[in-house]
């Protein structure tokens, strides 16, 4: 199969903060860097840059209107406009925002922080609509199920259930470990999550009732995919494993042994294959029905922590820690139809399940 690659350097700096506040700054452009007008724009030129505080570990989220949401170890999270670059606003957290934003179907977007909250923010003004506190950092990034409800995992062990409206906690399920895996739904609001005590769990999205748990090798870090067939697939750390599990029982379909570790959440196309990256500096496809490997595409020296990301071409997009993205021509033609075909849902990481 022909592969085509693009790569772009990047470059991150860490930083942190310790106060809470909103700050809309449609005037303020100082950390913004936008690209002059030209004349024409060449396919794969840089159209803007934006400059944070801090190391960038949250995926953007992308508003209807075109408006992008990240995070920043600088402590604050960032509305930017799509097409120009400049600021639209920043809302400032007590802690690192690794959490990647989720948006509500009202516009509302929901991001965690390492001062241990949720924060539900207005998406358009950039001011606070309230903040959940939990015991511990969330990391976790939000899923948004059908009904508005918000689902999101914290270093204190838990996963919440917590009201998208008000902030107010509906019930929370206790796992035996911290829990930085990001939340799945289920097209029947079935709520799959990861916990560092090594298990994939299955919960009823409406009660906080364990459906299921199964027990990998490993701490789960990688974040649930499910497809257009209910199988779940994740991903497990130091026992190198990728599963697929019935999304109904839990019961394991079959296991694919990768190079290294499993901290990168797999993408499924539209064909049923399902994509994922190892710290052997590797991304895989695999067939999703019997979990047999179609092909391997090596990067050669950097680790594949990151998640991919599939096109509507079904170009499969993928970063790596020697400093480049990738682009990787596949016959997928696009995402799975399914409930949760990757990490944050969708392309714009809205991590919103669709609406029935």
């Amino acid at each position: 199969m022909k592969q085509i690659l693009l790569m772009i350097a990047v470059v991150a700096l860490v930083g942190c903060g310790k106060e809470e506040s909103v700050q809309p700054s449609a005037s303020n452009t100082k950390a913004t860097k936008p690209e002059p007008p030209k004349a024409k724009t060449t396919e794969g030129s840089k159209l803007w840059e934006f400059e944070t505080g801090g190391g960038v570990f949250s995926s953007p989220a992308i508003g209807p209107d075109g408006t992008v949401y990240v995070g920043s170890n600088d402590s604050k999270l960032y509305a930017i406009n799509g097409k120009t670059g400049i600021e639209l606003w920043k809302f400032k957290t007590g802690g690192a925002v690794s959490s990647s934003p989720a948006i509500g179907s009202d516009g509302t977007v929901y991001v965690g922080s390492g001062d241990k909250k949720l924060y539900a923010i207005n998406g358009k003004s950039g001011f606070k609509l309230w903040g959940f506190e939990t015991e511990g950092d969330v990391f976790s990034s939000p899923a948004i199920g059908s009904d508005g409800t918000i689902y999101v995992g914290s270093g204190d062990k838990k996963l919440y259930a917590i009201n998208g409206q008000t902030g107010v906690k509906i019930w929370e399920f206790e796992t035996g470990d911290r829990v930085f895996s990001s939340p799945a739904i289920g097209s029947d609001g079935t709520v799959y999550v990861g916990s560092q005590d090594k298990k994939l769990y299955a919960i009823n999205g409406k009660t906080g009732g364990k459906l299921w748990e199964f027990e990998t090798g490993d701490r789960v870090r990688s974040s649930p995919a499910i497809g257009s067939d209910g199988t779940v697939y994740v991903g497990s750390i130091l026992n190198k494993k990728l599963y697929a599990l019935s999304g109904k029982s839990g019961d394991k379909l079959w296991e694919f042994e990768l190079g290294s570790y499993v901290e990168s959440s797999p993408a499924i196309g539209f064909d049923g294959t399902v994509y994922v990256g190892s710290w052997d500096s590797k991304l895989y496809a695999i067939n999703g029905k019997n979990g047999v490997k179609l092909w391997e595409f090596d990067t050669g020296l950097g680790w594949l922590q990151s998640s991919p990301a599939i096109g509507p071409d079904g170009t499969v997009y993928v970063g790596s820690l020697d400093y480049k993205l990738y682009a990787i021509n596949t016959d997928s033609k696009g995402l799975a139809k399914s409930p949760w075909p990757m990490r944050g849902q969708n392309a714009r990481h809205t991590g919103r399940a669709p609406t029935k």
